[in-house]
């Protein structure tokens, strides 16, 4: 989603590059983000933002749209090699896992970088400023 770029995203995009020649990341579309239940004023930024910043990320090749709950139709029509998720999911939560095991890839989950997220960026905003 990368709504608000941190210094967690960043940790977990250069992780996912590790070992890779080449990395794509699957973006919600914003129809997808606001189905996540993330609240109504997500996304903050429209996808053309949060692809471009994404996308001048030194580790990132390119970004490609999605507008599925799921990333599971990119994967078949991609199909990488790795596929590679945030510390706060689990590969058996993931529907796009068997996708990807399936012709042969390996789904990584790396650490999240502690205390970064979206969600903590907003509440730290609504406290200083009780409107957001």
């Amino acid at each position: 989603m990368f709504d608000i770029l941190h210094a967690g995203h960043v940790e977990y995009l250069g992780q996912a590059r590790e070992g890779a020649d080449l990395l794509i990341v699957g973006l919600n579309s914003d129809d997808s983000v606001r189905r996540l239940n993330k609240g109504v004023e997500r996304p903050l930024n429209t996808w053309a933002d949060r692809a471009t910043v994404v996308a001048a990320l030194r580790s990132v090749d390119a970004v490609i749209a999605f507008d599925e709950d799921t990333p599971v139709r990119l994967i078949e029509i991609l199909r990488p090699e790795i596929h590679v998720k945030g510390g706060d999911y689990l590969e058996e939560d993931l529907p796009e896992a068997q996708v990807v095991r399936s012709y042969g890839g390996e789904v990584r989950i790396v650490p999240l970088l502690e205390g970064r997220s979206t969600t903590g960026i907003l509440a730290k905003l609504r406290a200083l400023t009780g409107n957001l």
